[in-house]
């Protein structure tokens, strides 16, 4: 809450605890949330003709994320993360859909998801990168197995067709209990 921008004259100390918490998450935009939001919070102390002082915990004090983040430095933050992420291809460098598969009978979901690996597989090219099937991390909600698969590509001419093919196994009878669905450029991985 004080991290999104209100104004607090008085606050001349702000202390972070756990700042890396949040590297951990399995999401390759983690350590881009966690630059964001130590600079934000460290943004609340000082205001106007006060000095401020900014405390931040962390077990992992050397993370590129937290070193930029101390320093306020955005272009080197920016230049690092680019590079990571043109290196593993990710965006902006790679599209990705994120597709999630869920049943309530685990093995039935594990068995779709290899299923769908199958399509993906014969029908994409091999420039593109499937990762998965794994579960989510967050495996299991509503007494619903969820698993998901990941597609990285640049340029792919067979992915509509491809993604048409796995949602018709969806219209198949014996998948009426299988829910499935396709998010091109996932903002969330768990």
């Amino acid at each position: 809450m004080i991290a999104k921008g209100l104004d607090f004259p008085n606050v001349t100390l702000v202390g972070v605890l756990n700042a890396d918490t949040a590297l951990n998450l399995p999401d390759f935009r983690s350590s881009e949330r966690t630059f964001q939001l130590l600079t934000q919070v460290a943004g609340r102390a000082g205001r106007a003709e006060k000095a401020g002082q900014v405390l931040i915990q962390s077990y992992n004090p050397e993370h590129y994320a937290i070193r930029f983040a101390k320093d306020q430095d955005y272009e080197g933050f920016y230049a690092y993360e680019m590079s990571i992420r043109r290196q593993l291809g990710y965006p902006p460098y790679y599209f990705t859909i994120g597709i999630t598969l869920s049943h309530k009978k685990e093995e039935e979901v594990v068995k779709r998801a290899y299923e769908v690996m199958g399509i993906l597989r014969s029908g994409l090219s091999e420039t593109s990168k499937i990762l998965g099937p794994t579960p989510k991390p967050i495996a299991r909600t509503h007494n619903l197995y969820h698993y998901q698969i990941l597609i990285k590509y640049r340029l792919e001419d067979e992915l509509g067709p491809t993604l048409n093919r796995v949602l018709a196994l969806t219209q198949e009878r014996e998948n009426s209990e299988l829910r499935l669905s396709i998010d091109h450029e996932p903002q969330q991985f768990l």
